[in-house]
């Protein structure tokens, strides 16, 4: 089975603070939370807080990530908050092995993390597991983001290649990715400038 590139680094992260990992969901998929519908897979859940905040609007969310101590740490504050998750530790270049399909699927900083080879595998794993119909709200990493802490940046071409197969893509538009106070000065004031798609499974 494929790995994620640098599976230690994002240990690691988990170990001390991640970046990412703020106590609640990213504002853009707040901001866009009413194009989700039915059945949501969260692809690269981190601890949950995007899973959440879906499963509190009452979708049902089959969340995945493919560290266990994300998935560890994710559990218990869906129990604490009185909400249903299916938390599983899964690898994200393997969807079809989940053998289930969703109507919306959502990426919140795990496109970026992917080598050229395994981005397409995990584009083609999204068109099998979207139906048609349904709809992909995806946050990455922004060409337009300066210096070169964090991961790889994408541009707007890079996406539009990317689903140039089985997608249509609604809308790119440029936002930022909240990040914890301890990271507040390494990215952009505001945060880590990104891009959000919406894309439609043909």
């Amino acid at each position: 089975m494929h790995s994620i590139p640098n599976k230690d680094n994002f240990s690691d992260a988990y170990a001390d603070k991640a970046p990412w990992d703020i106590p609640r969901a990213q504002p853009a998929f707040v901001e866009a939370a009413d194009r989700v519908a039915g059945q949501v897979l969260d692809s690269g859940c981190g601890t949950g807080e995007n899973a959440l905040f879906f499963a509190e609007r009452g979708h049902a969310v089959t969340a995945i990530d493919f560290l266990e101590e994300p998935i560890v740490r994710a559990r218990p504050k869906a129990d604490e908050r009185g909400l249903k998750v299916d938390f599983r530790v899964h690898d994200a270049l393997a969807l079809e092995a989940l053998g289930e399909t969703f109507d919306t699927a959502i990426d919140c900083g795990l496109f970026h993390v992917f080598a050229d080879e395994d981005r397409w595998r995990y584009v083609a794993g999204l068109t099998q597991v979207v139906r048609p119909g349904g709809m992909l709200l995806l946050e990455c990493f922004s060409d337009q983001e300066p210096g070169e802490a964090g991961p790889r940046r994408i541009s707007q071409a890079d996406l539009r290649e990317a689903f140039a197969a089985g997608w249509t893509i609604e809308s790119i538009t440029p936002t930022q990715f909240q990040v914890i106070p301890e990271y507040a000065d390494t990215f952009t004031p505001g945060g880590p400038k990104a891009w959000f798609v919406v894309a439609r499974r043909t």
